[in-house]
């Protein structure tokens, strides 16, 4: 072997995504099924319909989803957090614009004992005061930090300009909307999403027909829940500040956040495949032009990066850097400058070919475990994407040229439209 010489590349001729398995079990639950994997382990999720463009008011989706494990009909909160430890199981909730999700990780010889659990956080929570006053309280504390935090406040700012403070994704939560949380709130939403009608489940991992028939008889039997109603389709129009520059100042802050963006395309978009080239080209990898000029060779900033923010509709194309304040201008220069150079010439043969490479190889390697597999398949589905997609994703990486990278940059690079949002110490 002659280390002297670099290995071929091989280009993937296809990638082997697994497709789940579907089901409709008998209440009419949709069951997707991924059975890979060695580890005797497995992962449910159950998928709400219903996330922040659902609530009547601000935080209502996030505190509904985090309280369900904090006490139900059968279980306290420290005897639900004690079985789980027990069993070695793992219990995620989180909550997005339109979905809230419900993740439990567990070990295949204790299924039995943890789905016992995990149906009592999806049926039959309680939403106690005294536990949600404490989330609520330490949650506040959490906000409070944050505020004193450049990216924080810089990134507020940015979905604010784009979005506009009446459209879910631009409303900035303050710190009285915690105080507005309460559990008659959080019922109203767990009783209008939280339903048989309303759930979708993920199984991943290795799954075998105990699993299966177990998950059907406590989530696809019998209806649960008890408003049965689908909850509308919400679309929300925004609202862009005319504004170019934004400044948040915050006095005592040692470095500058520059956060630069503008409304973007969205996945179903005929561009979007090939314009995630253009966008790992340009800010979406260590090697990316954004990284190369600005951290390497004028060394304005430890990191800086672009990508497309996944919001419901059209996304977001965003710039985040953090820099000392008097690089701000000479960051923010630079950006353009790299946006004129993507407008204006063919990138080389060699860099096309780097980062096409990247992509292929990042794409390979996300979807080798059964739960990033349950992860991407998820991702399709909330999304409202096809089945192709990681077919078509693939291909257009391969297929894309450099001559289209230049007019996809003339199309929807438009330096007119980004915003420029700075929180940091004014400068003197």
């Amino acid at each position: 072997m002659n280390r002297t010489i670099q290995p071929e590349i091989l280009e993937p001729e296809q990638l082997a995504i697994q497709m789940p398995e579907h089901q409709i079990l008998p209440n009419g639950v949709s069951l997707n099924i991924i059975n890979a994997g060695e580890n005797e382990v497995i992962r449910i999720d159950l998928l709400i319909k219903g996330g922040r463009w659902q609530q009547s008011q601000p935080l209502q989706a996030l505190f509904t989803n985090r309280m369900l494990r904090e006490g139900t009909s059968r279980y306290s909160a420290a005897e639900i957090a004690e079985k789980l430890d027990y069993y070695g199981a793992w219990l995620e909730l989180s909550s997005a614009s339109e979905y809230d999700f419900i993740t439990l990780y567990s070990l295949n010889k204790y299924l039995p004992q943890t789905l016992d659990v995990l149906e009592s956080i999806v049926k039959e929570p309680l939403f106690p005061e005294k536990e949600l006053d404490v989330i609520v309280n330490n949650n506040i504390q959490q906000f409070l930090i944050n505020t004193s935090k450049v990216d924080f406040l810089a990134h507020r700012g940015l979905v604010k300009a784009i979005y506009g403070e009446h459209h879910p994704s631009g409303h900035l939560v303050q710190e009285e909307d915690y105080h507005r949380i309460n559990p008659i709130l959080l019922r109203e939403f767990y009783t209008q999403n939280y339903h048989s009608n309303n759930c979708s489940i993920y199984l991943s991992g290795k799954v075998d027909g105990d699993s299966i028939r177990r998950i059907e008889s406590i989530f696809g039997t019998e209806p649960f829940g008890t408003d049965f109603r689908i909850p509308e389709e919400k679309t929300f129009t925004p609202v862009t500040s005319a504004e170019k520059r934004i400044f948040i100042e915050r006095p005592d802050a040692l470095q500058s956040a520059v956060r630069m963006g503008m409304l973007s395309l969205d996945r179903q978009h005929p561009d979007y495949l090939k314009a995630r080239v253009l966008i790992t080209l340009f800010g979406g990898y260590f090697g990316s032009r954004l990284m190369s000029n600005i951290r390497e060779e004028k060394g304005y900033t430890y990191g800086i990066s672009a990508g497309i923010m996944p919001y419901p509709g059209q996304g977001v194309l965003t710039i985040n850097a953090e820099t000392a304040n008097e690089f701000v201008e000479p960051l923010i220069s630079e950006v353009y400058n790299e946006i004129d150079r993507l407008q204006n010439e063919l990138v080389s043969d060699e860099e096309f070919s780097t980062v096409k490479n990247y992509m292929l190889g990042d794409m390979c390697r996300s979807y080798e475990s059964p739960f990033s597999l349950a992860d991407a398949w998820i991702f399709v589905q909330t999304s409202g994407l096809k089945d192709s997609y990681f077919t078509d994703a693939l291909n257009a990486v391969k297929a894309v040229t450099p001559q289209e990278v230049r007019e996809l940059a003339q199309r929807h690079l438009c330096k007119e439209n980004l915003k420029e949002v700075v929180s940091g110490k004014k400068m003197s």
